[in-house]
């Protein structure tokens, strides 16, 4: 049966234990050459094996730019690169992704929202799948917005969920609505929490985050171009988010659950609050401490994948 006809129930999740990239589409299968459009990579251009067969971690982020920057950082923190070093964009013949590699960590940058995350994913898991790697831990890093905990603090995500508090991926297959379950890996949360005990540099907290469709009015602002809602009923809906364990939002990381999930990848998300959206929607912190916020996700996954190599 091809994948997204019905409900994914426990019985059909790949197995945590299976290390290998899941890929349910037999279609592929009789395909001649399977081309990564978006990547501008192909499977009879280019060598995914050789280029990609080593990848244990993959960091992926919305800003090209950040990812880069990460990149250059990962490289320091391993001991494989310096400020002077450079590092070849690998989709450098599109304009629609980046993708740096260091070592065993790939770097990709996925853009805003759900679609586009979602198409970067395919592509991803399917050249993690051509070049046969195994043990391959995936974490998002990004920027969010908090409730109720303060500006520059982290969120390590426990359970994506939507704008109704659901925790589920809702998406039209075919005319039918598929659902599929958004749970993160508790264990590498743990992991990823203990990290930043040991870096002691700035709050930290596991919880739930809100996946909307959107900056605005998904997200309960009442500074977009449109709105027909109250400040009142803004601060309600989001106390009642609050109160359901919701302690940031963004706009990706529902589908990166769901479809880390149905791969078998382990996958994190580790976000940092730009403001405390119960007391506004403006981002308005200096540029400057912007920066160093945006920094902090990267230092927590940098340390996080130091331990795992025996570096920390």
């Amino acid at each position: 049966m091809a994948p997204g006809q019905t409900n994914q129930t426990a019985d059909e999740q790949p197995s945590r234990k299976d290390s290998l990239i899941h890929i349910s589409n037999p279609h592929l299968e009789h395909m001649q050459e399977d081309i990564l459009y978006h990547f501008n990579l192909g499977t009879g251009t280019h060598d995914f094996p050789s280029m990609f067969g080593d990848v244990k971690f993959v960091c992926v982020g919305g800003s090209p730019s950040r990812m880069e920057m990460f990149t250059k950082y990962i490289a320091r923190e391993l001991g494989l690169g310096d400020a002077t070093s450079d590092f070849p964009n690998i989709c450098a013949g599109t304009d629609r992704y980046c993708m740096y590699k260091v070592g065993p960590v790939l770097s990709v940058s996925h853009g805003m929202g759900i679609p586009s995350i979602a198409i970067m994913l395919h592509e991803l898991i399917k050249l993690l799948y051509h070049a046969k790697c195994s043990d391959v831990i995936v974490l998002r890093i990004g920027t969010s917005g908090g409730i109720g905990i303060e500006p520059g603090s982290v969120v390590i995500t426990s359970q994506s969920v939507d704008a109704s508090f659901r925790p589920q991926f809702e998406q039209t297959i075919l005319g039918k609505t598929v659902v599929r379950s958004t749970d993160m890996d508790e264990e590498l949360a743990k992991e990823l929490l203990q990290c930043a005990k040991e870096l002691n540099e700035f709050n930290t907290e596991i919880g739930k985050t809100m996946c909307t469709l959107d900056f605005y009015e998904g997200q309960a602002r009442l500074d977009g171009a449109f709105c027909s809602y109250t400040e009142e009923e803004k601060l309600n809906y989001l106390k009642a988010a609050c109160k359901a364990g919701v302690k940031n939002i963004e706009m990706e990381s529902s589908v990166f659950a769901a479809m880390c999930k149905l791969s078998g990848l382990k996958a994190g998300v580790v976000c940092v609050t730009l403001l405390n959206r119960l007391q506004g929607d403006q981002i308005s912190s200096p540029h400057e401490l912007l920066v160093e916020y945006q920094q902090r996700p990267q230092k927590l996954v940098g340390h996080f994948i130091k331990k795992r190599f025996g570096k920390a």
